[in-house]
């Protein structure tokens, strides 16, 4: 066979193998089906939730709905599969995440050995010898539960990676940004390598293609080790910030670091308390063998941010909210990606269509329901400041369409009868997005859900949110009830309205 003919034949079979995404709703998930698409392969993406991936509003992509923590709903989604990318992690799960992470491995191999599955490739994560955060040490555990099945695998060991969305890029980027003067912890100081998100992506696909890959090990890492105090530095300077002053202290350990990060930033106290972990310890790499294995150009890391900044601009809207929408955020480097949040819950005995209706016609001459002293408060102060707050008005009193505006929001997501998103157009240091969700329950109940989401702006826009606390804490409880009771008395049923009152 000649070389031109092999090469045609190498071709063809890689248009013809199906890659599975797992986890495709993630961080690497939702980067890498677009990337394999670019590729002209044939890609199926799936997730827990199905609606999210949905809102993606990718082409030519397979959607699957399957949760590797409820094995029979893998079967569907490994059907007619060559190679899985498993991208599995239940950081944001809270206690016990790792046994989680376990047991979703478990299930995977299995029925990846049942469907036939030729290859899995996996992203863990640098793990040092000395590691004992559980958020790590699951990383390694996971890999290890995976190749004690059938099916090869190919393990790609990454640690902090540079794009928008990374929770440890976030995490640096929230100080950064935000802190103009910081008392740190010491692990400020410690080192790594950081990846680029194009060069780890590209690392996943080449190791998907590669045969010699499989049952192999491989570290991933940048062309630079560089300290954390280095990384928040470099992008203060690159988003045109003043370069923060940092003080590491040795006094902080990781539970108050992983307390102090809640504090100064927006990042989900699950996901810090899980990063403090890995943070504090020394991370290296031998990436000699990928990278001979898969050559490519790898960034620096301030090209890296850069690149990870231009990136953000090129996000559009999604159908739905989905944390850290750029565009919603006034494409602004300084506004946090990740969002503190306040929300309150009621349900009643009346259907969702009735609490819709309800919801939809919210603003305008009929104002909010609840505490409308308040909400003309805020509204006054914004129109001191020259905001939009006195701005009252809808297009129609009974419909909303997506991109409506009523009174100082719009509408950035609607799906009739069971969520409503808006985008808060007052003047503040941040972005906020205010969405409504309705969900039917047994015997005739609807419970709705009200989450804020804001996104702060700096340490003003800490502070700004830590000002509403005492406002959130009885607001969404009482604007929830207000919505079913009024929803019920126009249909003449009885008030019977259960409340619960989620804050963070």
């Amino acid at each position: 066979m000649s070389a031109v003919t092999a090469a045609a034949t190498a071709a063809g079979a890689e248009q013809h193998t199906r890659y599975l995404v797992f986890g495709a709703s993630g961080y690497i998930g939702t980067n890498l089906v677009p990337f394999l698409l670019q590729q002209a392969l044939t890609v199926r993406a799936a997730a827990r939730n199905i609606e999210v991936l949905q809102a993606r509003g990718w082409t030519g992509v397979e959607l699957a709905q399957a949760d590797a923590l409820d094995a029979p709903s893998l079967e569907a989604s490994l059907a007619d599969v060559d190679v899985a990318f498993y991208l599995v992690h239940s950081m944001a799960a809270g206690r016990h995440f790792s046994k989680l992470d376990l047991a979703a491995a478990e299930n995977f191999a299995r029925a990846a050995a049942i469907a036939g599955v030729q290859r899995i490739v996996y992203l863990g994560g640098l793990v040092p010898d000395q590691a004992s955060g559980e958020h790590i040490v699951s990383r390694r555990q996971t890999g290890e539960v995976l190749r004690a099945g059938t099916v090869p695998v190919t393990e790609v060991r990454a640690g902090i990676i540079i794009g928008p969305g990374s929770a440890a890029f976030e995490v640096m980027r929230d100080l950064a940004l935000n802190l103009p003067i910081m008392v740190a912890p010491r692990w400020v100081r410690a080192k790594s390598p950081p990846i680029a998100l194009s060069n780890l992506l590209t690392y996943l696909l080449g190791c998907a293609r590669e045969p010699q890959a499989a049952g192999e090990i491989y570290d991933a890492a940048g062309a630079e080790q560089v300290t954390y105090q280095q990384m928040m530095t470099w992008m203060a300077d690159i988003a045109g910030k003043r370069k923060p002053i940092i003080i590491p202290v040795p006094v902080l350990s990781p539970g108050l670091s992983s307390y102090w990060l809640g504090l100064t930033t927006a990042v989900p106290p699950d996901i810090a308390k899980a990063l403090i972990g890995g943070l504090k310890h020394d991370f290296s790499a031998n990436d000699q063998p990928l990278r001979e294995l898969v050559p490519q150009r790898l960034l620096g890391v301030r090209e890296a941010i850069t690149a990870a900044f231009t990136a953000e601009r090129s996000h559009h809207t999604l159908a739905r909210w989905t944390e850290g929408a750029f565009d919603q955020r006034g494409f602004r480097h300084d506004v946090a990606f990740y969002a503190k949040k306040a929300g309150g819950s009621a349900q009643g005995d009346v259907s969702a269509a009735a609490i819709w209706e309800q919801v939809i016609r919210l603003g305008g001459s009929n104002r909010y329901y609840y505490m409308n002293g308040l909400w003309w408060l805020r509204e006054l102060m914004d129109w001191f400041v020259g905001g939009a707050g006195l701005s009252r008005g809808r297009r129609d009193p009974d419909e909303l369409r997506l991109g409506d505006v009523v009174d100082y929001w719009t509408v950035i997501g609607i799906e009739p009868r069971r969520h409503l998103t808006l985008h808060f157009g007052m003047k503040a240091p941040g972005a906020g997005i205010l969405e409504f969700d309705l969900q039917p329950l047994p015997e005739g109940l609807t419970k709705i859900n009200i989450t804020a989401y804001w996104h702060p702006r700096g340490v003003w826009g800490l502070l700004y949110w830590y000002a509403l606390v005492p406002a959130h804490l009885f607001i969404f409880r009482g604007w929830t009830r207000a919505i079913v009771r009024r929803a019920q008395a126009a249909g003449n049923h009885p008030v019977d309205t259960e409340l619960e009152i989620p804050f963070c």
